[in-house]
């Protein structure tokens, strides 16, 4: 009895350890992203009108520690990727508006980013831990979720976006 709870136990953490499940969910690729509004400097934006693009939709709070580690790779992807056609779109789950506005400022961020104390878009995909991302294609379909803080500006990550761009 005890081998049986040993192997499962070990099973457990195979599963949540491997590749696939901390760089995607397939059950996932290929659904509609839910559609959501926010504001996109200032104005009233919804999903909907980034199609065409590929969307790096990331779920973050300033109270995050790994948030905050993986905003500058953000940014970076931001910065080489935008003319390309993709646009990272951070959603922030914080409540505190001045820490909001400070973290942005502070770090330099330029990339789109909406805060939504209420969490409604976070809930509507499902989302509780943070970081998370949504990789959507250009046809508004979510590619790959991502769970935990990567490196976007990594060679892998870069190919990969490239692959979806085509």
């Amino acid at each position: 009895m005890t081998g049986i709870a040993l192997a499962g136990a070990v099973g457990l953490v195979l599963l949540f350890a491997s590749p696939s499940y901390r760089q995607g969910e397939p059950s996932l690729a290929g659904s509609k992203a839910p559609e959501f509004a926010f504001e996109l400097d200032g104005k009233p934006a919804k999903l909907a009108d980034l199609r065409g693009r590929v969307v790096v939709l990331n779920f973050w709070a300033t109270w995050c520690p790994p948030c905050v580690e993986e905003m500058p790779s953000l940014e970076r992807l931001h910065q080489l990727m935008a003319a390309r056609g993709v646009v990272v779109l951070g959603v922030s789950v914080d409540e505190d508006a001045d820490a909001y506005e400070r973290f942005l400022r502070e770090w330099k961020i330029t990339f789109p980013t909406y805060r939504d104390p209420s969490k409604k878009i976070a809930i509507a995909y499902e989302t509780f831990m943070y970081p998370e991302t949504y990789i959507i294609g250009t046809d508004g379909r979510v590619a790959r979720k991502i769970i935990g803080a990567q490196r976007w500006d990594g060679a892998e990550m870069m190919q990969y976006l490239e692959q979806i761009l085509k």
